[in-house]
This record gives C-alpha cells, structure tokens and sequence, in this order.
C-alpha cells in the first residue's frame, strides 16, 4: 500500500511539472506572438528616421555632416559595419562599440566636445543623449538580416574578449550576482520569458543580436550600453560609466560569442 501511495504521488509529481513545463512553453509562445504583432508598429523606425537625418544633416561647429564617419568598413559605409563591432581603430589606439565610435566622429568631424557628448550620453531622452541614440539605431539598421562577424585579428580585440568573459562571470553586489546568473545556462526563464545563454550563440535576433530596441514597457529606446547598465543596476551592482572598457569589453565577449546570429535591429521589447 505504501509503495502504491510513493507511486501514485511520484507520478503526480510528474504530471504537475509537465504541466509546468506546457505552460511555460505557452507563456513563452505567447510572448513571441505578442512582439511579431507589435513589430508592424514598432516606434523604433521613428528613431530610425530622426538619426538617418541627424547623420546627413551639417552640425556642430565645424558644421559638417557625419557622412564620412569610418565605423570600420571606411568613410561612410554602414552596410556590415554594426555587425562587426566591437572592434580596434587603428586611428585611437581603442576598441570601440558603435556609440563610442559615432562620438569620436561628432567630435573629429563635427567639432563637438567630447567631455560633454559623454556626460549627455546616458540622458537617452533628451539632447545629445537622445540624438545619439537616434543615430545608433539608423546606424546598426543598416545591417539588419546581416550576421554577426565581430574580428579577433589584433591583440587589443582578443584582450578584451577575455576581459569582457571574466566581467560575465564575476559575481558581486549584495545579491552575488553575474551576468552568467541570469545569461550563463540554457533553459532559464524570469517572468515569464526565457533568458538566452548568451555564452554561446543564442540563435538569431536574440540577445546581442536584438539591440538596440524599443521597449514597450518605459517607451524608451535602448541602445546596447543601456541595456548593460540597467543590467548592473538589476544586480544592484554600482553601474558603469557610459562607454567604459567594461561595457565595450562586454560587447566584444558577447558579439563574437553570437557569431552567425543574424541581426533583427531595431528590434521590440516589453
């Protein structure tokens, strides 16, 4: 009889964590459907469009356009050049991520100072901040359906993969928390969505391949340094300086870790 009851409740415990398990695969079926259905509206191509105009149109004090920026396929080519950043510019010595390269360009080209285009840089809704989120987005929509090829050809592009890898795992803050927490291991989930492992290639317009993208919830748009700064303030962990090695040497680990992944910019969030 005891063995028959040991039975009867392993069997229920079974058909409860497949009914669990239904319904997460459902919750997470009807996640995907509600963005394919916000997608045909998705405000990001507003963005897009403000930054297509601030990249053609003559500004700043040298009163020049920012259509001779090399963001690293040469002056002015933008097809491929998102899917291929982070990456080493000879001309400053750095690895750059595309905000802070289109920095160095409204600096050099346009004549803007670059302590100030910093400090507005986290301001994404106002000013500078906000155009430069504008041009980040036209910019990385011009390789969308591209695949990520992110270069490890110099020593400074494979120094910071492996900074950007030891960053991923660290675990800090009051709650001992890494990104490797939440983006270490295939199969988790928090509230509802799955969270990518983004250790290895997620798959297509997923994790570094889905940024930057408009997020229903704040009806902000983010660009990738966002998104990692509002991941360290989840950690409850002291954020990072807007264009820090950290957040560029994060890119660089999870941009070539998502190899052949095919860019959905601008992509929509909750």
């Amino acid at each position: 009889m005891k063995r028959h009851m040991l039975g009867m409740a392993a069997t229920a415990a079974l058909l409860g964590l497949g009914s669990g398990w239904a319904q997460a695969q459902d919750a997470a079926a009807g996640i995907a459907q509600y963005r394919e259905m916000l997608q045909d509206g998705n405000p990001a191509e507003l963005f897009e469009a403000k930054g297509e105009d601030l990249w053609k149109k003559p500004r700043g004090p040298k009163n020049a356009s920012l259509e001779k920026c090399d963001l690293g396929k040469g002056p002015g080519v933008l097809a491929g050049a998102f899917t291929e950043l982070p990456r080493y510019f000879a001309d400053t010595g750095k690895v750059m991520d595309l905000e802070t390269r289109l920095i160095h360009c409204m600096v050099t080209l346009q004549g803007f100072d670059e302590a100030a285009l910093y400090k507005a840089a986290p301001n994404i809704g106002r000013g500078e901040g906000a155009d430069l989120v504008a041009i980040t987005t036209y910019v990385a929509t011009q390789s969308k359906g591209m695949r990520f090829n992110l270069p490890q050809n110099t020593p400074q592009e494979k120094a910071m993969y492996e900074v950007g890898k030891r960053l991923f795992f660290q675990r800090g803050g009051p709650h001992d928390f890494s990104c490797a927490s939440c983006h270490g291991e295939d199969g988790k989930r928090i509230r509802l969505q799955d969270l990518p492992n983004l250790t290895k290639n997620p798959g297509d317009g997923v994790g570094f391949a889905a940024w930057p993208a408009y997020r229903v919830s704040n009806a902000q748009m983010w660009t990738m340094q966002k998104r990692l700064n509002d991941c360290y303030r989840q950690q409850r962990f002291p954020e990072p300086k807007f264009g820090s090695d950290v957040t560029i040497a994060l890119g660089v680990y999870m941009g070539v870790n998502a190899k052949g992944a095919e860019s959905i910019v601008p992509a929509i969030k909750r």
